[in-house]
C-alpha cells in the first residue's frame, strides 16, 4: 500500500495546486467585473505600478483618469491601452498633467480630475520619490520636495476629492505607501518621515469618513523590483554575519504586477490595510512594538558594518 500512496502525493499536490491557480484566477475576474464603469483615478500611471494597474482597470472596464508629469508618457501609455482592448468594453482614458513637486498647480489639477467625469469612485495614489542618503547630507530642499510628492501631494489630492464621495457617500481612497512607513531604515531619514507622514494621514482619514461609507486603505510595501533580485555581494573579512543575512533578506522586492493585483483585490475586498513583506520586515515590525531597543541594536549594527564595508572597499 505504500507505493500507491507515494504515487497519489504527487497528484495531491498538482490538484491542490490548481483549485488555488482557480481559485485566484475566479477572484480577479470577479474584482474586474466590480470596478465596471467606476471612475478611477491613478496618480504616476506611467510608473511600473501605474502602469500594471491601468491595464487592469481598464480591462476590467473602469472610466479611468491617468494622472503623469510626462504627457508623451501618457499619450504612450493612452495608445497602449486602446490598442490592446475592445472599444466596446472599455473607455478611453483620460489624461491629466500632475506634478505632486509643484503645489501652486494642485488646485487646477483637483478641479480638470473632479471635472472629467463630476465624481470620483476610486483614487490611487500611487507617486513616491525615493532616496537614499546619510542625514547630513540631505538639504533643507530636497526634504521638502520629497515631502510635497510623498506626502502633501496625495495628501492634497485626496482632500480635493473627498467632497464628491462624502456627497455621494460612497468611495474608495487607497495609498499605495511604503513599509517604511511604518518601520524606519537608517539612510532613508527624508523618504521613510514622508512615508511615516502619509501613513497617519491615511488612518485619520479613514477613522473621519467612515461614516461616510468611504472606504481608505493602506498598502504597505518592501521595494518595488521590476527586475529579477541580485544577489548581494559579500565580502570575505566582513564582521557582521546577521546584516548581511538581513540584506540578502530584504533584496527580493514585489513585482510591479504583483502589487497591481493586490490594489485590484483591494478594492474588490475593501480591505483597510494591506502588508506586501517577507518574514523579515514583519519580524522587525513586531521588534519595532516589543523590542525596540533590540531592534535599534541591530540596526545600529548594520550602520556601522556598511561603513566598515565602504572603508574597506
Amino acid at each position: 500500500m505504500a507505493l500507491p500512496f507515494v504515487m497519489l502525493l504527487p497528484l495531491l499536490i498538482v490538484v491542490s495546486a490548481g483549485v488555488y491557480y482557480i481559485y485566484n484566477e475566479i477572484l480577479l475576474f470577479m474584482s474586474k467585473s466590480l470596478v465596471r464603469n467606476k471612475v478611477v483615478v491613478i496618480t504616476d500611471a506611467v510608473s511600473g505600478v501605474g502602469t500594471e494597474c491601468s491595464r487592469l482597470f481598464h480591462k476590467g472596464g473602469a472610466r479611468l483618469i491617468l494622472c503623469g508629469t510626462s504627457w508623451d508618457k501618457l499619450e504612450s501609455l493612452y495608445d497602449s491601452l486602446t490598442n490592446d482592448a475592445d472599444p466596446k468594453e472599455t473607455f478611453a482614458p483620460k489624461l491629466v498633467l500632475l506634478d505632486f513637486s509643484d503645489m501652486e498647480s494642485m488646485e487646477d489639477v483637483v478641479a480638470e480630475v473632479v471635472d472629467c467625469y463630476g465624481c470620483v469612485d476610486v483614487l490611487i495614489c500611487n507617486s513616491s520619490m525615493k532616496l537614499k542618503a546619510p542625514v547630513q547630507n540631505i538639504s533643507l530642499e530636497i526634504d521638502r520636495n520629497i515631502m510635497d510628492i510623498n506626502y502633501f501631494g496625495p495628501s492634497t489630492l485626496a482632500k480635493g476629492v473627498l467632497p464628491t464621495m462624502i456627497s455621494r457617500r460612497s468611495g474608495h481612497i487607497i495609498l499605495v505607501n511604503s513599509i517604511q512607513g511604518r518601520l524606519a531604515v537608517p539612510f532613508r531619514s527624508s523618504y521613510a518621515a514622508s512615508k511615516h507622514a502619509a501613513q497617519a494621514f491615511f488612518d485619520c482619514l479613514r477613522a473621519e469618513v467612515e461614516e461616510y461609507g468611504i472606504v481608505v486603505s493602506t498598502i504597505s510595501h518592501t521595494f518595488i523590483n521590476a527586475c529579477e533580485p541580485t544577489p548581494v555581494k559579500e565580502a570575505a573579512s566582513k564582521p557582521n554575519s546577521l546584516s548581511t543575512f538581513i540584506a540578502r533578506q530584504m533584496s527580493h522586492g514585489v513585482r510591479p504586477s504583483v502589487l497591481a493585483n493586490e490594489v485590484m483585490q483591494t478594492v474588490n475586498r475593501k480591505r483597510k490595510e494591506v502588508t506586501m513583506a517577507h518574514p523579515i520586515p514583519r519580524v522587525a515590525l513586531c521588534l519595532r512594538s516589543l523590542l525596540p531597543s533590540f531592534l535599534f541594536a541591530v540596526l545600529g549594527a548594520g550602520v556601522k558594518d556598511s561603513v566598515l564595508s565602504e572603508q574597506m572597499q
